[in-house]
């Protein structure tokens, strides 16, 4: 589709155009016949912060669609599937505010209130926890829980929680970050408690992803 034959540099600056941080992306495309399309983008995480399942549909529409690459997979012979989710990093909870406190707040406190936007916190760590609980409920349910691997850090604090700290020491602490989590146990969720528990047996990430 010529219409959809976008520049990666524009699909990368439109990827990334986290609302408030960085601005919008518009850029055109053209077909043969010089039909222009435009495109009004921000960054795709206001609707899937954790892109995981996109991905897994994606897939699975080419196989029902019997594309020859996938053929002769099942639409749903999720065995088949390989799928490597790398967070981002999120910050350690705290439990800052209560009911009782939030019940209080207006317009202006859920957007931001003691160095944090809470509302916003909310609907992006919360939508991407639920892909990841399903995934994970999905993947175990049908005994091939090694195919999905999951590697995040949920205990950042400090500058590196962050999402527009670019200083070169915040760059340096967050690859060290990265190098960390290779060194770590293999983990996997506790479907009875949502946390991510070490698996004995599996290694370290680093031998998994070897």
């Amino acid at each position: 589709m010529p219409s959809k034959d976008a520049l990666l540099s524009d699909i990368c600056i439109s990827t990334s155009a986290a609302p408030t941080y960085l601005p919008s992306h518009y850029f055109e495309t053209k077909d043969s016949e010089g039909n222009k399309r435009s495109f009004n983008l921000v960054d795709g995480g206001v609707t899937a912060n954790n892109p995981t399942l996109v991905a897994m549909n994606s897939v699975t529409k080419e196989i029902f669609t019997e594309n020859q690459y996938f053929f002769p997979v099942k639409p749903m012979d999720y065995g088949k599937f390989l799928v490597l989710s790398l967070g981002t990093g999120s910050a350690k909870v705290e439990e800052r505010f209560s009911a009782q406190d939030s019940s209080k707040w207006g317009v202006l406190g859920w957007l931001y209130n003691k160095g944090t936007t809470p509302l916003v916190n909310i609907f992006t760590q919360g939508s991407a926890d639920m892909v990841d609980i399903h995934a994970s409920v999905l993947f175990q349910a049908l005994h091939c829980e090694k195919n999905y691997l999951r590697i995040q850090d949920e205990t950042l604090t400090g500058s590196t929680s962050s999402v527009d700290i670019s200083t070169k020491k915040n760059l340096l602490d967050l690859v060290q970050i990265g190098k960390d989590l290779l060194k770590k146990l293999v983990s996997r969720m506790n479907l009875d408690t949502g946390s991510y528990e070490p698996v004995d047996g599996e290694g370290t990430n680093k031998e998994a992803l070897t």
